[in-house]
């Protein structure tokens, strides 16, 4: 079937959380993304009624829930609201503050395709279409795969990466010194090697800088080096979420 008959035979519906529950496994994340603000799913048109069905790649699909995308209240800080923003949320008390995040953001919480109909644009479709219809003048996500996958900016949303935590970039330029430059650091193995066989000092110097890194990671500090200790360091080095915002044009802050 063409590509644009099955997207013909697609609609975005009201969904419940038992939309969302028939696919959460197939999210990254997949446990229950908290108290709800709305749930959008995308479904066969009722029109073909209850026996038809949409083939792709069989088995067909029939009335089965293809996507689902989970709005959520907004969390109470984000570190680059303000910049997204323009400050419009600083300033206030912090009662205030929350009650205007409260009326006037609601986030995207999780955005899902059936693996069967992704690369068809739906994730975006599923965005796009519903965000205006949550009553609220901004939008926010996050999304750890966000520059790898960047369907909220095709559906029109703003993107935005937060600098590099000092200790981050202390870190990466402790492992430069060493010898394992920045694009290394997505190779645990390598980098675990390289390590293994530095010369004492070298050793010593880079063993104290992980363990001044790991002191914001509660038990992880007492990890003995290692092929582990050396894949979580390099995690957080390399976890840089982007965040989201778009802005409803046709509604105004409210307060």
């Amino acid at each position: 079937m063409r590509r644009c008959s099955v997207i013909e035979k697609l609609q975005i519906v009201p969904g419940c959380l038992d939309d969302y529950k028939k696919l959460a496994h197939f999210h990254y994340r997949d446990s229950c993304s908290g108290p709800f603000a709305a749930i959008f799913a995308i479904k066969p048109v009722k029109a073909l009624g209850a026996r038809s069905v949409v083939r792709l790649r069989s088995p067909p699909i029939g009335t089965e829930t293809v996507g689902v995308i989970v709005y959520t209240m907004p969390s109470a800080g984000a570190e680059l609201r303000n910049i997204a923003t323009g400050n419009v949320f600083a300033g206030f008390d912090n009662r205030t503050r929350l009650s205007l995040i409260n009326k006037n953001i609601r986030c995207i919480s999780r955005v899902i395709i059936e693996p069967r109909f992704r690369g068809l644009g739906l994730a975006s479709r599923l965005v796009c279409e519903t965000m205006p219809k949550m009553d609220v003048p901004i939008i926010e996500a996050m999304a750890v795969m966000g520059l790898v996958n960047p369907f909220f900016e095709k559906a029109g949303m703003k993107a935005f990466t937060a600098n590099m935590p000092r200790r981050c970039v202390q870190l990466v330029e402790a492992f430069s010194m060493v010898g394992v430059e920045k694009e290394e650091l997505i190779d645990s193995e390598g980098v675990q090697g390289k390590l293994a066989r530095l010369e004492q000092r070298e050793a010593e110097f880079i063993e104290l800088q992980i363990r001044h890194f790991l002191q914001s990671y509660g038990k992880r500090r007492y990890e003995r080096a290692g092929l582990e200790r050396t894949g979580f360091v390099l995690s957080k080095l390399t976890f840089r979420p982007v965040y989201y915002i778009w802005f409803n044009e046709k509604m105004g802050f409210k307060v």
